[in-house]
């Protein structure tokens, strides 16, 4: 049950990490030579996986220790003054990204609520 919450509090936390780095591309739309970041779950995920290498010979799973900010590469310019945001796609994930932590922290809510349930034993 505790590890439930860990996990979906790991989650959370990317989300909300997530949500900062695209309110910080929305802010520079108008830097020039801005390029945008963004945050992969897939970055995340390795970070806590907890696989064991049996062998030398096998594949590291976690690649590198820390989550890393990347410049994205969307291959196109959005204005005259080589600024690579594009508001509208950085708003759509913004909005998708509010969406997961608030479903997130409802599904915690609702964790904790069932505990404290078993716990007062109605």
């Amino acid at each position: 049950m505790f590890d439930e919450l860990d996990k979906i509090n790991k989650m959370s936390s990317f989300y909300f990490e997530r949500f900062k780095v695209i309110q910080g591309n929305i802010a520079n739309v108008n830097t020039p030579f801005y390029k945008p970041k963004d945050l992969t779950f897939e970055e995340l995920f390795q970070n806590y996986t907890q696989m064991k290498l049996a062998d030398p010979r096998h594949i590291n799973p976690y690649g590198k220790e820390d989550i890393v900010i990347k410049p994205l590469e969307n291959g196109f310019l959005t204005s005259y003054d080589q600024n690579k945001v594009n508001l509208e796609e950085e708003m759509a994930k913004l909005a998708e990204t509010s969406i997961m932590y608030k479903t997130l922290v409802e599904i915690m809510k609702k964790k904790l609520a069932g505990m404290k349930y078993a716990i007062s034993g109605k």
